[in-house]
């Protein structure tokens, strides 16, 4: 049997936050059935080109903001997906909500259709910090949406938090990190600010109406937050994400570890038989490509993997992972160990104090997670 994920990409937006680059669309409600309808027929057209072998583990909705839109929408989305996929009746089902756009009742409508994690989009708890960087509710509105989620049922609640955020203290991000660990959910992501280009944010900050934090105290940020989670229970498990024991995110851990996916929906990305590819980005002629039955007029094939660039993949992905790669596990998949694959790259990492290495694993150090990016770079 060959496990596979599915991402579908919700596009439409209240309002795009300041930092965003992602492919999503504010105020364009007069699209979202059009682009549901569209969405669907990718779903069920798609289907018919698996393998028998093929079963789904995870289904992840993201977006944009897909509690945005009607919740019998999503209700649609996953019944497609149920009737045309063998789906395991274990699978993680995780949608993406913002406060302010989620009530109890869509709640409810996700629980019975049979989303069982929700991913709840929080950033900070100050709302002055809220306010900057663009986003459209308060921490009052999330602490409505998190007491829903527990009130409806679900018992999967990640919750994402940001660091590095313009003007943001320390002791900000501190302060949000306790109130969200009182709060008890099972899973707490906390990334660091990506300064995209052509993005407000930038704007604002090239003209120096905000100020970035420094380099040194976003990793002070980064190593005071880790040890308060780590303290508090969660399990520090890939670069950017902790979890209590059992609740990793199986959708993203199963990417890290170069499973298969397929990506429905405007600039959805798949990989599927050594294939990565991605979808085009203009919802127009999305729409129109599948309404004229010539769906892979919207794909762009990115990459038809040889091993070697797999091998290399695997490396930078497992890398990303608190344990990094299992030495055993690279050589079940690909017969070579990556000691003696990789040695030139190992060895100028390791004495850069960037990785160490023993019998079994392969995996930063603490410096190396300091400095994450050189190392992808050495497999790139």
């Amino acid at each position: 049997m060959n496990e596979l994920g599915i991402y579908v990409h919700i596009p439409f937006c209240i309002k795009k936050c300041y930092y965003c680059d992602f492919i999503s669309y504010a105020n364009r409600d007069d699209k979202i059935e059009e682009y549901v309808n569209a969405l669907i027929k990718e779903i069920k057209m798609q289907s018919n080109k698996l393998d028998n072998k093929d079963y789904i583990t995870t289904i992840y909705i993201g977006g944009g903001t897909p509690s945005s839109i009607n919740a019998n929408f999503i209700n649609q989305i996953i019944e497609t997906v149920m009737k045309n996929y063998n789906v395991d009746k274990n699978a993680e089902i995780t949608i993406e909500v913002n406060p302010g756009t989620v009530t109890e009742e869509k709640l409810q409508i996700y629980k019975r259709c049979g989303v069982n994690r929700i991913s709840i989009g929080l950033q900070s708890t100050k709302n002055e910090l809220l306010k900057q960087i663009g986003r459209i509710h308060t921490y009052e509105d999330f602490l409505s949406c998190y007491s829903f989620a527990r009130k409806v049922g679900f018992k999967n609640i990640n919750v994402d938090l940001m660091l590095g955020l313009p003007n943001q203290k320390i002791e900000d991000l501190e302060e949000s990190i306790r109130k969200v660990i009182n709060l008890n959910p099972e899973h707490i992501s906390l990334y660091s600010l990506i300064l995209e280009e052509n993005t407000p944010l930038e704007e604002m900050i090239s003209k120096k109406t905000l100020k970035l934090p420094s380099d040194e105290l976003e990793r002070k940020m980064y190593w005071e937050t880790k040890r308060i989670l780590e303290e508090n229970g969660y399990l520090h498990y890939e670069i950017s994400n902790y979890a209590k024991n059992g609740f990793l995110s199986r959708h993203n851990t199963n990417c890290w570890k170069q499973k298969e996916y397929l990506g429905f929906g405007v600039a959805a990305h798949s990989y599927y038989k050594n294939k990565r590819y991605n979808n085009l980005n203009q919802i127009e002629k999305y729409c129109k490509n599948i309404n004229e039955d010539r769906i892979e007029e919207n794909r762009t094939i990115q990459e038809i993997q040889r091993d070697e660039e797999k091998q290399k993949e695997y490396m930078l992905l497992g890398l990303r992972m608190i344990e990094g790669v299992n030495i055993q596990d690279f050589k079940n998949k690909f017969v070579q160990n990556p000691i003696y694959l990789f040695h030139k790259e190992l060895e100028k990492l390791v004495k850069e104090g960037l990785l160490e290495i023993d019998l079994n694993q392969i995996k930063l150090t603490s410096k190396g997670l300091d400095f994450a990016n050189l190392v992808w770079e050495e497999f790139i």
